[in-house]
């Protein structure tokens, strides 16, 4: 951080405010890191899914089923037995998959719970004559791998060093929500207030890691910081008032039905997916409004605090026009499937909106939108604050424009 903001009043209470905020947000991931689960794996009883090449397809007469089923017949490639052959059973119904000759597959032992069961080289312990693997999915990982190396270098050639440390806030989101987030509320704690440590946690790393740490950063980290508690609190009110109870989702409701999950709050999942949505892109909103202050300043240092704000907030304006088109498409996108539903239902339109599967994604795009919009006055106030203050010689390449306007 530049000594010459801290030299500023405006600059050491931001600063000072952040501070306090990270602290708060250390003690909250300290208090709510989740304790040891049990193995997922050994829980589910089958061990984990093997990889298997498919050598043949045939199609076969069906007990359960009118349609023909598929009998495959698969090539272990991990686990215990590989390099064996083994076939399973795709059963014949219209939401079966496809599986064709040289398909990569990932394949289930099944398993049951005597041990005192006769089992075959492949067959099934307790049920004589059961094959010894399901079919468990398709295996994506090279073709997803591929694809992720594509964006890394994409990434990395254009962006550069820039680039490159998106990747590693990227890859600190990730460890954040797949190793805190989501084992934490799994562990029972409530997930609206680990929505927020863990998003607060995201966005100091993520911003101050790409963004270094100045006065853009310090308006964007605190704009970024206000607008989530205000997204989170806006959250709270409209799902209590909606009545949404999270009931509509299959995959929460499921997740009521695994070992601890009789204790999950469906409710609190809601709020915090909201938050967590709504972090996704406050950052962009934030630092392009900071920057942007900050060029204003470097362009015309004699602007006062007023012509910044104005000139700043013109931008603001055509980025929240597209940043919340995009916000609403992306709701609209991920509930496409049941909007099709309904129309192919003749659901009437008050009736559809009604239904909390589409009331729940209502609730999140307006509090989301409510959120952005309150993001780009604050920050831009913020970082019209902290640029006035600064001497020119303060506002050297570290505080160069980065953002972007729509």
């Amino acid at each position: 951080m530049r000594s010459e903001l801290l030299r500023t009043r405006a600059g050491r209470a931001v600063a000072g405010a952040l501070a306090l905020l990270a602290l708060a947000t250390g003690v909250g991931l300290v208090a709510l890191w989740p304790g040891d689960r049990p193995d997922e794996e050994a829980a589910l009883g089958g061990g984990p899914a093997q990889r298997a090449e498919t050598e043949k397809v045939a199609r076969v007469g069906c007990e359960l089923s009118r349609e023909p089923c598929q009998r495959v017949t698969v090539k272990l490639r991990s686990g215990p037995e590989n390099g064996e052959r083994t076939t399973l059973t795709i059963p014949g119904t219209d939401i079966a998959p496809e599986v064709e000759e040289g398909d990569a597959l990932r394949v289930i032992r099944n398993f049951s719970p005597d041990p005192n069961a006769a089992r075959g080289p492949f067959g099934a312990a307790g049920t004589p004559g059961a094959e010894a693997y399901a079919f468990a999915d398709f295996d994506r990982r090279s073709p997803l791998i591929a694809l992720g190396l594509i964006f890394v270098l994409v990434v990395v050639v254009f962006g550069r060093r820039r680039g490159a440390l998106s990747l590693v806030g990227l890859g600190i989101s990730l460890l954040v929500l797949t190793q805190f987030l989501v084992p934490a509320i799994l562990d029972g704690k409530a997930p609206l207030l680990v929505a927020l440590v863990g998003s607060l946690a995201i966005m100091f790393a993520t911003i101050a890691l790409t963004h270094g740490v100045g006065a853009k950063s310090l308006a964007a980290l605190l704009g970024s910081a206000t607008t989530l508690l205000l997204t989170a609190l806006l959250a709270l009110i409209f799902v209590e008032v909606a009545n949404i109870t999270g009931f509509s989702s299959t995959e929460a409701t499921l997740l009521r039905g695994t070992p601890g999950g009789s204790t999950l709050s469906l409710e609190g999942l809601v709020l915090a997916g909201v938050v967590v949505g709504a972090l996704g892109v406050l950052d962009d909103v934030t630092i392009s409004q900071a920057s942007t202050v900050l060029a204003l300043r470097r362009a015309d240092p004699a602007q006062a605090f007023r012509q910044l704000y104005r000139s700043a907030i013109d931008v603001g304006r055509d980025h929240l026009g597209a940043t919340v088109n995009t916000l609403v498409l992306a709701y609209a996108g991920a509930a496409l499937p049941l909007l099709l539903l309904f129309s192919n239902q003749q659901t009437s339109f008050g009736t559809a909106v009604n239904r909390e599967s589409v009331a729940t994604e209502l609730v999140a795009m307006g509090v989301g939108s409510i959120g952005l919009v309150a993001a780009v006055p604050l920050t831009t106030a913020l970082a019209s604050l902290l640029a006035r203050r600064l001497p020119d010689e303060a506002l050297g390449p570290d505080e160069h424009h980065h953002g972007h306007a729509h």
